[in-house]
C-alpha cells in the first residue's frame, strides 16, 4: 500500500516537473510579443535578427537625445615653423569639435620687446567659452528635440599626414535616443594644406534609425579676432551676397553692434540683404589687416549654398554697461541649415556631407587676385577703405591702383617709408596744375576782398543787387569763387584714395622706415616710451612720445601761414578768426594724429611740407608775373618773336 502510494506520488511529481519545464521552454508562447534585449553598454553594438519595420520603429524613443561625452582633448594640425610651409597652426578641441586657437606663422603681434606669433582666433569668454567652428545645436525637426553639440566632447582621432603634405583629423559623435540606442552619427573632418590660407571642414550626418529623419544644425563662425588698430577698433562682421548686379556685402562694425545690443535692437543685428533675389555666399570677421572668411560650399547640382542660412550677428562685451568699450569686446556670427531629410539607415541619402572652407589670413588683394575662386566670390570686399564723402565706386578702384603702384615701387626701393614719400611727390606733381589754378584764384579773391566789402556795405538792404555787383566785379577781374574750390574738389578723391591705400595696406604692418625710429609704419612712431598716462577730462591714454605728429602740426602751421585769406584786410573780425584758426588747426591735427599709425603721419607730414614748398613756388611765380605786369610787360612767347611786348592796360589788382 505504501509502495503503491509512493509510486503514484512520484509519477504525478514527474509529470508536474515535465509540464513546468515545457512551459518554461516557451513552446506554448509562440504568439507572445518578443521583448527587447537589455543593452548593458550603449557604446557596444550587438548582433541581432532584423525585426520588422513596425517593430524597429517602436524601438526608437525620440522623447529625448543623449550622447556619451568623451574626455576633453586638444590636438594641433599645421605648424608655425616656416620650414613646414604651413600658414598657421590650428589648435583643435574635442569640445564641440572646434578650433580653439589659430596662430599665423608669417605675422607677429608687433610687441617691440618680445614679439610672438600672432594669435588670430581665440576663445570668446562669455557665460562659457565660445570656440570657432564649434557645432552648436542639433535638432530633430519633427520630434522637436534639440541637443547642444558644443557642450559635448567628441571622440578625437589621430592626426593623419597625407602624401600631398596636408594634415587632417577626424572627430566623431553619436547621438542616442531615450532608450540609449544609436540614432545619428556625426563625423567632422578638418584638413589643412601647406602654402594656402584655406582650411577645409567637412561635417557628415548619418541616420542610424530605420525611419526617415529631418535634422537641423548650427555652426559657430570664426570668433575671438583681436584688435589690430592701434588707435581705433575697426572689427566688423560682414556677409556677401550674389545679386543680379554682382557681389554685394552687408557690414556691421563693433560700434553698431554694441549700440544695438545695449538697446536690445535685434533688427540692427541682422545681416540680411534688402534684395529678395540675393543669395548668401559667405560671411566673415575682420579687423584692420586680417580676415576670417567662412564659406559654405554648395551641394552637388547647386549654384549657391541654398540649404545654409546666416543667423544674426553676435556681440559679446563684459563691460556692456560701460560708456566706452575697453577692448575686450568681441563679435561673431553663426550659420544654420534648413531642415535636411535623411533616408532610413542603409538607404541612399541616409547620410549627407556639408563642406565648409575657412580663409584665415591677411586682407591682401594680390592674394585674392591669384585665386580664381576668391576673385569670383569677391573676397576683396573684406578690405576697408575710408571713403568719407566719396562713393566707394570711385575710391576703391583708385585705392587699389595706388596699392598696386606702391608694391611695384617697393620692388625697386625696398622701404615703404621712402615709397610713401615718393608717392606723395608724384601725386603733388600730377595735381600741381590744379593746385596752382586754385591758389591763383584764391589770391585774386584775397585782393578783391576790400572792394567786395565796400559793395556789401553799399547794398546792405538789397541783397539781389549786392550779389549782382559782386559777380560783376569777379567777372571784370577774371576771378571766380568756384575756381578756388573746384580744383580742390577734383583732388579730393585722389587724396582720400591715397590715404585709404596707406591705411589699409597689409604691407605696412611691421614695415620699418628707419632702424632707430619709425620701426613699424602701422603703429605710432614712439620715439620714447613711458608708463601710460591718462589725459584728464578727455580720457585719452598716452604711453609714448611721438615726434611725427608734432612735425605734422608744425608743417600745418606753416601751410596756414602761407594760405591766402580773402577778407583779412577789410574785416578785422575775420582777420582775428583767421589768426585763431591758424593756431587751432595745427593743435587739432596734433590731437587727432598723435596716436595714429606712423605711415599715415608720414604721408600727411610729407604731403603738408610738399604743399608748403609748392605754395612758396606758386607765390613766387605770381609775384614775378605781377611785377612784369606792373611795368606794362608780359612774358616773351613764340608769338612775340622773342621780343618783350607791352601789355595793353586793363584793370587789375595788387597782390
Amino acid at each position: 500500500m505504501n509502495t503503491k502510494i509512493i509510486l503514484i506520488v512520484s509519477l504525478v511529481g514527474f509529470v508536474a516537473l515535465c509540464t513546468f519545464l515545457v512551459a518554461e521552454s516557451g513552446l506554448f508562447a509562440a504568439n507572445r510579443p518578443e521583448q527587447p534585449e537589455a543593452i548593458v553598454n550603449p557604446s557596444v553594438k550587438t548582433a541581432s535578427a532584423e525585426p520588422t519595420t513596425e517593430a524597429r520603429d517602436s524601438d526608437f524613443d525620440f522623447s529625448k537625445l543623449t550622447a556619451v561625452s568623451k574626455t576633453q582633448k586638444s590636438v594641433t594640425i599645421g605648424s608655425i615653423h616656416p620650414d613646414t610651409g604651413f600658414k598657421f597652426a590650428l589648435e583643435l578641441t574635442s569640445k564641440g569639435a572646434a578650433v580653439r586657437t589659430a596662430i599665423l606663422s608669417e605675422f607677429d603681434d608687433r610687441n617691440p620687446k618680445n614679439p610672438l606669433p600672432l594669435v588670430l582666433l581665440a576663445p570668446i569668454v562669455d557665460k562659457s567659452q565660445i570656440y570657432s567652428l564649434a557645432n552648436g545645436g542639433f535638432e530633430l525637426v519633427e520630434q522637436k528635440q534639440r541637443f547642444p553639440l558644443d557642450k559635448l566632447n567628441w571622440q578625437t582621432g589621430s592626426v593623419v599626414h597625407n602624401n600631398d603634405g596636408s594634415q587632417e583629423i577626424k572627430f566623431e559623435a553619436t547621438l542616442k535616443d531615450g532608450a540609449g540606442t544609436d540614432a545619428v552619427k556625426l563625423t567632422k573632418v578638418y584638413r589643412v594644406t601647406p602654402d594656402t590660407y584655406q582650411i577645409e571642414c567637412n561635417l557628415a550626418a548619418e541616420n542610424l534609425a530605420d525611419q526617415k529623419l529631418k535634422i537641423r544644425f548650427d555652426l559657430q563662425g570664426p570668433a575671438g579676432i583681436g584688435r589690430e588698430g592701434a588707435r581705433a577698433d575697426i572689427r566688423k562682421v560682414l556677409a556677401a551676397f550674389v545679386t543680379p548686379e554682382g557681389i554685394e556685402s552687408v557690414k556691421k562694425d563693433n560700434n553698431k553692434l554694441r549700440k544695438a545690443k545695449k538697446n536690445n535692437n535685434r533688427q540692427d543685428m541682422q545681416l540680411r540683404h534688402k534684395k529678395a533675389a540675393a543669395h548668401f555666399i559667405w560671411a566673415a570677421m575682420t579687423n584692420k589687416y586680417f580676415s576670417a572668411i567662412l564659406r559654405p560650399v554648395p551641394q552637388e547640382n547647386e549654384q549657391w549654398p541654398e540649404k545654409i542660412r546666416l543667423a544674426s550677428a553676435q556681440y559679446y562685451d563684459p563691460g556692456l554697461a560701460d560708456k566706452k568699450p575697453d577692448g575686450d569686446e568681441n563679435s561673431s556670427f553663426s550659420l544654420k541649415t534648413t531642415a535636411i531629410e535623411l533616408a532610413r539607415a542603409g538607404q541612399v541619402d541616409s547620410a549627407k556631407t556639408f563642406k565648409f572652407q575657412l580663409y584665415l589670413g591677411p586682407k591682401d588683394k594680390s592674394i585674392f587676385d591669384k585665386n580664381e575662386l576668391y576673385t569670383r566670390l569677391g573676397f576683396f570686399h573684406t578690405i576697408d577703405f575710408l571713403g568719407c564723402c566719396c562713393p566707394a565706386s570711385v575710391i576703391n578702384p583708385l585705392a587699389f591702383a595706388i596699392m598696386g603702384f606702391m608694391k611695384t615701387i617697393h620692388k625697386f626701393i625696398p622701404n615703404y617709408g621712402v615709397v610713401i614719400m615718393i608717392l606723395v611727390f608724384l601725386v603733388r606733381l600730377l595735381l600741381h596744375p590744379l593746385t596752382k589754378k586754385s591758389q591763383v584764384s584764391m589770391m585774386k579773391m584775397q585782393k578783391l576782398g576790400p572792394r567786395v566789402e565796400e559793395i556789401k556795405k553799399k547794398y546792405t538792404k538789397n541783397k539781389a543787387e549786392m550779389n549782382k555787383q559782386v559777380m560783376a566785379l569777379y567777372k571784370e577781374q577774371g576771378a571766380s569763387p568756384v575756381m578756388g574750390f573746384l580744383p580742390m574738389m577734383v583732388q579730393l578723391p585722389i587724396l582720400i584714395a591715397l590715404y585709404s591705400a596707406i591705411y589699409a595696406s597689409i604691407e605696412l604692418r611691421g614695415a620699418a622706415f628707419l632702424p632707430f625710429w619709425i620701426t613699424d609704419l602701422s603703429v605710432p612712431d614712439a620715439l620714447l616710451s613711458f608708463k601710460t598716462v591718462t589725459v584728464p577730462l578727455l580720457g585719452w591714454q598716452i604711453n609714448s612720445f611721438n615726434l611725427l605728429p608734432i612735425l605734422l602740426s608744425s608743417a600745418m602751421f606753416l601751410q596756414q601761414k602761407l594760405m591766402p585769406h580773402s577778407s583779412a584786410q577789410a574785416n578785422p573780425q575775420a582777420a582775428q578768426q583767421q589768426k585763431m584758426m591758424m593756431v587751432m588747426m595745427p593743435i587739432m591735427m596734433l590731437l587727432i594724429f598723435y596716436n595714429m599709425a606712423s605711415g599715415l603721419n608720414l604721408y600727411f607730414m610729407a604731403s603738408t611740407f610738399a604743399g608748403v614748398i609748392e605754395q612758396i613756388i606758386i607765390r613766387k611765380h605770381i609775384r614775378q608775373k605781377e611785377s612784369a605786369e606792373a611795368v606794362g610787360l608780359v612774358a616773351v612767347t613764340s608769338k612775340t618773336g622773342g621780343k618783350v611786348k607791352k601789355k595793353k592796360p586793363k584793370p587789375f589788382f595788387k597782390y
